[in-house]
């Protein structure tokens, strides 16, 4: 436990608060993103899997 704290101490102490808010700010970011471009893949791949179908005559 010690240790994660020295390497976040380490790693995040130093941040000014303006700092600390952009960083949270871009993290937010990225999530949305990631769930973003999650689904895209997911829509994508059903797709696929019924053009897949729809090829095979499984309609």
């Amino acid at each position: 436990m010690e240790t994660a704290y020295y390497r976040w101490r380490q790693e995040f102490g130093g941040l000014k608060t303006e700092q600390v808010k952009r960083l949270k700010d871009l993290l937010k970011d990225i999530e949305t993103e990631n769930t973003r471009l999650r689904r895209a893949v997911s829509d994508l791949t059903l797709d696929k899997l019924i053009l897949q179908a729809a090829c095979r005559g499984n309609y």
